[in-house]
């Protein structure tokens, strides 16, 4: 028979405990007889259901409706059978009584886990580190900045003129609807990550030491020594008193530490808007070991064009016409000097591994990348 809530005229305690003992009973009673899952809904919705369940009955009959000095008495056993009437229900099960609980999962530790494969550094993201390591080691700090630069931080504070042939759309990539700015004003993609140089003089007062690794786009059209997005190392330092000296002496070091303590390094005179004097350097082939032949049969060593030299990298001292847009942060001209480089980690790792296409860096073939895992 199923159970009915009475509604209760007595709220001694022993009457209470009396009709909590019934509920509780004929709920267990319920449970046990749950033989499928339609049943065990309508078990769970008679006495929990919140319209008209049990439990809701139980609140309106006993708790509502206990005289003002019985309704402490009344809400702590009204409690206690709804904590346990919801025990019975949610532990209630088809085909039996509540008490028999579901199989806990087993697991056998014996079994050898899951491995998830581990992805490795991309050849030219590993180089990048790799060179970056060599400066951090000589007390450079890391620095960062947009890839989104404006033409001031890109190319009026490096000290390039209004006319220069690099800030012609056939060199730079520019954002679409900056014609009604100022030119300094205007968006493009940098073509270098030297902006990062100028934003932290702005940030920090000399001395500085930093090396800026990052992404650069350039008009180029893709091909085997070429690509519309590539990657850079820059390095600036700043302080009292440095010379060419300290430039060469840096660099030297930090291409034995990254090639290997037997290459020679060879500065040549350039031009770049942004440093004077400048200067290109090269290093020893590293493959031919500056001969420019390899092997027994005296093959023409291509990536030193059979000269023993490598074109690596493009420096100078900070020209002072750039301090001048720092000046009031510390970086008078009169006062401190500084020198510059910057390098191109895909040329580097193309020449680090031997690799003959700039685009197979790029194309995403997992056959290629993972000889470098």
């Amino acid at each position: 028979m199923s159970y009915t809530v009475p509604k209760l005229t007595n709220y001694s305690a022993a009457a209470l405990e009396n009709a909590a003992a019934k509920c509780i009973r004929a709920c267990a009673d319920d449970a046990a007889a749950v033989r499928n899952e339609a049943e065990l809904k309508a078990f769970r919705d008679r006495w929990i259901g919140r319209k008209n369940g049990v439990l809701t009955q139980i609140n309106d009959l006993w708790l509502k409706g206990a005289p003002k000095d019985a309704k402490r008495e009344a809400g702590i056993r009204v409690n206690e059978v709804k904590a346990r009437i919801q025990e019975l229900v949610e532990g209630a099960r088809v085909g039996g009584d509540e008490s028999v609980s579901a199989p806990a999962e087993r697991v056998d530790i014996s079994l050898p886990g899951v491995r998830r494969p581990i992805g490795a550094e991309h050849p030219v993201i590993k180089t990048t580190n790799e060179m970056v390591r060599v400066f951090q080691k000589l007390g450079y700090s890391v620095a960062d900045g947009p890839v989104v630069e404006t033409d001031y931080y890109n190319f009026e504070a490096l000290n390039f003129p209004p006319n220069h042939p690099a800030r012609d759309t056939q060199d730079t990539l520019f954002i679409a609807g900056q014609q009604a700015k100022p030119q300094r004003e205007r968006l493009l993609l940098r073509t270098h990550t030297s902006p990062v140089q100028i934003r932290t003089m702005e940030k920090m007062r000399p001395p500085i030491r930093i090396v800026i690794p990052g992404t650069v786009h350039r008009n180029d059209p893709p091909d085997a020594s070429h690509s519309p997005m590539f990657h850079q190392i820059e390095g600036l330092a700043v302080d009292t008193n440095i010379t060419f000296g300290d430039l060469k002496g840096t660099l030297d070091h930090a291409m034995k530490e990254f090639f290997g303590s037997s290459v020679k390094t060879s500065f040549r005179p350039s031009f770049f808007p942004f440093t004077e004097p400048s200067a290109e350097m090269f290093v020893s082939c590293f493959i031919c070991g500056g001969s420019g032949k390899r092997g027994t049969d005296n093959a023409p060593c291509r990536p030193c064009k059979q000269t023993g030299w490598i074109e690596i990298l493009g420096c100078g001292m900070v020209d002072p016409n750039v301090f001048e847009f720092v000046k009031d942060n510390g970086y008078d001209p009169r006062k401190v000097s500084g020198f510059a480089f910057g390098m191109g980690a895909d040329r580097i790792a193309l020449l680090k591994y031997g690799v003959d296409d700039l685009q197979l860096f790029f194309n995403g073939d997992v056959r290629f990348l993972q000889q470098f895992a």
